[in-house]
């Protein structure tokens, strides 16, 4: 089953939510803000990266500049949970399955 990472205020992730719907594909929305992501999210999404924390979290991210923080400096239960309590520096949106994950959504 596929499933989506959204937010409500990302454009991405409506562009994707509707294209998904288009196609007739079946998947599960979590809404990052409204229900809280897990340990075992994060796990999934790791599990289908090259690059690990570094392709899933959005340095640029407001949050992330606020907090003033260096992934490289931390361990890998310390990042996860960061996430946890700040997910909104995940970067948007991210579509997973079992076998494999999107980040971002483009046109095509």
């Amino acid at each position: 089953m596929i499933t989506v990472y959204t937010t409500n205020s990302c454009s991405s992730c409506k562009k994707a939510i509707k294209w998904l719907k288009d196609h007739q594909i079946k998947f599960t929305e979590k809404n990052l803000f409204t229900e809280p992501i897990t340990k075992q999210d994060i796990k999934i999404m790791l599990e289908n990266t090259e690059n690990g924390f570094d392709d899933i979290i959005s340095t640029r991210s407001k949050v992330f500049q606020n907090l003033n923080v260096s992934i490289d400096d931390m361990t890998y239960n310390e990042l996860v949970d960061f996430i946890i309590s700040n997910p909104s520096v995940l970067r948007r949106p991210i579509i997973v399955d079992d076998r494999k994950m999107q980040i971002g959504y483009i046109d095509d």
